[in-house]
């Protein structure tokens, strides 16, 4: 398959001036400090900007100050900022713990949008910190613009952090390059039950080198713990860089929490003092709004994870919540179960909003795997296979029920998109191979690590038909980045044909695979 042209390179030329105070954003020295509250000078914003959740004309901007600060974000369309629009934001406090989040509104659709975050002291607006930019491209308004973005998880897991003498966060640098629209983040954005030590030894001799902090040196049980997991990969000069250039599309899974949780659950895990989960999801949850930027959910307020980001003609992205609703991890093998893996009130909402779409593509952003076993113990089962190849059962039930809604409501252009797995793969989902026949046709890919431990292929389920066409993982688990097999994948819609281009992708660039798929099709 011919390679598609580089996406839209024209873009790197306008990076070069605005993104370098971003760019050369020094490592904070106190990583795993909160901010002290009488700090000499001014206002600083040293753990980068991010965007989220991008459409043709909004988007949502992300800072974290190291002291009280106003927030203020400045607009243009240039990187020299002649002409502004000014956007005030939030109070930074320790209520927050200094981040905010500042909306903008009506922007121009399919424009490159620069901006810099400024924080101001409350007390003398005068006073105002090194300005900190960044850019990102709002979706366009025509269809004949096409669509690029990347979409992986899995950070920093399995006790393999920041290496700063390997290069940090490769994966990152690697992805910023392709310059895409966006970046959706697959879930596991932080492990927060993954204590890091200050090294490792590898089986070919070498040693890795964590970067350690305080809340990284055990399980996550209290809301300053939980932060800290995230401020911990901000850290990262890579991931700073690559989110003052690249908005993202954001979900989490189980080790935001702890492994493989569900509401209700009790811990057994002897490390772990606070022993209800909800408790702990409570807190995560709290810090996951504070260092995310994602419309729908809020530090102080009631929200939710799933959502769809609509990004102009030809994309939809349905972003769906695999674990705030879920039923409690279990054999599956029920033969009724109307709440699943989505809850009943989720589902609803997705059936919704697919028949709504009137996007080309309709990306399914899943935070787990639809075919592949991922047991829990030795018994249970984590996501929706239950290793039984007959009709569904369990979870399976749900996911029946809505590739069922799809076929006959004749919704066109679904893909699945996932990560979780720690190993890279296509699979083709046919109702011919399948005990559950009652479904069109359709694809789903799997990528990821980031920077995490790699591991062996997880066994199929037959339920569903699927065939994997392709696969990379390594023989044994839990293999380190410095051994290889971190993956991502790159989607790019093509304005004039509408055909959907899935590329997945290893660190160090390469193509592993690539598979085409045609416009307005229910499936294919």
């Amino acid at each position: 398959m011919p390679e598609l042209p580089s996406m839209r390179p024209s873009r790197r030329n306008v990076l070069r001036g605005g993104l370098a105070a971003s760019a050369g954003l020094a490592l904070p020295a106190l990583a795993g400090t909160a901010p002290a509250l009488a700090l000499s000078g001014r206002p600083g914003a040293d753990w980068g900007v991010q965007v989220g959740d991008v459409t043709s004309s909004s988007g949502l901007v992300w800072a974290r100050s190291d002291r009280p600060a106003r927030m203020v974000v400045e607009t243009s369309a240039t990187d020299s900022f002649r002409r502004v629009e000014r956007w005030r934001g939030p109070l930074l406090g320790p209520g927050t713990d200094f981040t905010g989040t500042t909306p903008l509104h009506g922007l121009p659709a399919g424009e490159q949008v620069h901006y810099r975050v400024l924080l101001a002291d409350p007390d003398d607006p005068r006073r105002v910190g090194e300005p900190v930019t960044g850019t990102f491209r709002t979706a366009p308004a025509r269809r004949r613009a096409g669509v690029s973005f990347v979409w992986s998880g899995d950070l920093a897991g399995q006790g393999w952090g920041i290496n700063q003498e390997l290069g940090g966060y490769l994966l990152f640098e690697e992805m910023r390059r392709l310059d895409p629209d966006f970046f959706l983040f697959s879930g596991d954005t932080v492990y927060a039950d993954g204590p890091l030590t200050d090294s490792v030894p590898l089986p070919d001799g070498r040693v890795w080198r964590n970067v350690t902090t305080p809340e990284k040196a055990k399980v996550a049980e209290t809301l300053a713990e939980y932060r800290g997991n995230f401020r911990y990969n901000l850290q990262d000069a890579n991931l700073r860089r690559f989110n003052a250039q690249v908005p993202a599309i954001v979900q989490w899974d189980d080790h935001e929490v702890t492994n493989n949780w569900y509401p209700g659950e009790i811990l057994t895990d002897a490390r772990y003092t606070e022993k209800s989960v909800d408790v702990l999801a409570a807190r995560a949850r709290r810090a996951f709004a504070e260092y995310f930027p994602i419309p729908t959910l809020s530090p102080t307020r009631d929200g939710r994870v799933h959502r769809v980001v609509r990004y102009g003609p030809l994309l939809d992205v349905f972003v769906l919540d695999m674990r705030t609703h879920r039923d409690a991890n279990s054999p599956g093998r029920e033969q009724e179960n109307e709440q699943g893996i989505l809850g009943a009130e989720q589902l609803r909402w997705l059936k919704t909003e697919l028949s709504r779409s009137r996007a080309v593509w309709k990306v399914i952003a899943a935070d787990m795997p639809i075919g592949l076993v991922v047991p829990d113990g030795a018994t249970d089962i984590e996501a929706i296979a239950n290793a039984d190849p007959g009709a569904p059962l369990g979870r399976e039930l749900q996911i029946a029920e809505l590739l069922r809604f799809v076929k006959h409501r004749r919704i066109t252009g679904t893909v699945w998109l996932t990560a979780d797995v720690h190993h890279t793969s296509a699979q083709h989902y046919q109702p011919s191979r399948a005990a559950f026949g009652d479904f069109e046709p359709f694809w789903e890919f799997v990528t990821g690590p980031i920077n995490a431990g790699a591991f062996p292929a997880s066994a199929l389920d037959g339920t569903f038909g699927p065939e994997r066409v392709f696969v990379k993982a390594p023989e044994r688990g839990n293999v380190s980045p410095a051994e290889g097999y971190q993956f991502y994948g790159e989607v790019a819609i093509d304005g004039d044909s509408g055909e959907l281009t899935v590329r997945l992708r290893e660190l160090g660039g390469a193509v592993l695979y690539t598979k085409v798929l045609e416009p307005g099709l229910v499936g294919q």
